[in-house]
């Protein structure tokens, strides 16, 4: 497969990472109907959470065999640490994810902006730390949990997408790990795990948006380096080693 048809596909599932993601975040975490009570029918954090586990999902099988759905630098840079990505095609996947990742915005901003009140200002669920992290947490403890979180989810993939795992099972495993990761990082930074996913909305949003973003590269590519590193030791243990 050229590499133009794998970026290409990286580009729509990311796309639809984020479409789906914040989409589900900006739409649909707190609803009020326009007539009638009063009465909150939105999805909450475990909607969210479900929503962006359920876009990988959806996506690992639809384009899984053509690029194998990185949708993110982050896991694309931990498979290059572990062996799992070339080099010359790092610089194209990103460059497909983060494009995607901005489109993608740009799709739901025409949407919510169709809903009179609709406002950037309520962040566009974009990635945030100090006053901008949904449950007011520290610069550090997001960086914490960012670096800790996306190497549990590259540590995922790389054990589900193993040789010696059970063959078809890894888009479960793995949307199932991404929908967790949520449920914990949503009140701590939004949860990124995915530099392009930040970068997105933080471009429609700006500012705060934009000088924060920096915590969300540097953090998951950070996991996902630490990630590929010790996989590649833990998955070297001698055969009989092996549970």
């Amino acid at each position: 497969m050229s590499i133009f048809h794998r970026s290409a596909a990286e580009f729509f599932g990311t796309f639809w990472l984020v479409l789906g993601g914040c989409g589900s975040a900006v739409l649909a975490a707190k609803f009020l109907p326009a007539d009638g009570p009063a009465v909150n029918l939105g999805i909450g954090f475990v909607g969210v959470a479900l929503a962006f586990g359920l876009t990988v999902l959806t996506m690992a099988y639809a384009i899984g065999h053509i690029s194998g759905c990185h949708l993110n630098p982050a896991v694309s840079v931990g498979l290059l640490v572990g062996g799992r990505f070339p080099a010359k095609d790092l610089i194209p996947y990103v460059v497909a994810q983060v494009v995607g990742a901005i489109a993608a915005p740009g799709t739901l901003f025409v949407i919510a902006s169709g809903k009179e009140g609709f406002d950037l200002a309520g962040g566009f669920a974009s990635n945030g730390y100090g006053a901008h992290s949904p449950g007011g947490y520290s610069m550090v403890a997001c960086l914490v949990a960012e670096v800790v979180l996306t190497f549990f989810f590259l540590f995922v993939i790389l054990g589900a997408t193993d040789s010696r795992a059970p063959a078809g099972l890894a888009p479960i495993a793995i949307g199932l790990c991404l929908t967790l990761i949520h449920l914990v990082g949503i009140p701590v930074t939004n949860t990124s795990v995915n530099p392009a996913r930040s970068t997105g909305p933080a471009v429609f949003v700006g500012g705060w948006a934009l000088t924060q973003l920096w915590m969300f590269w540097a953090a998951p590519i950070a996991g996902a380096i630490l990630a590929g590193m010790v996989y590649r030791v833990v998955a070297a243990a001698p055969a009989k080693e092996r549970r």
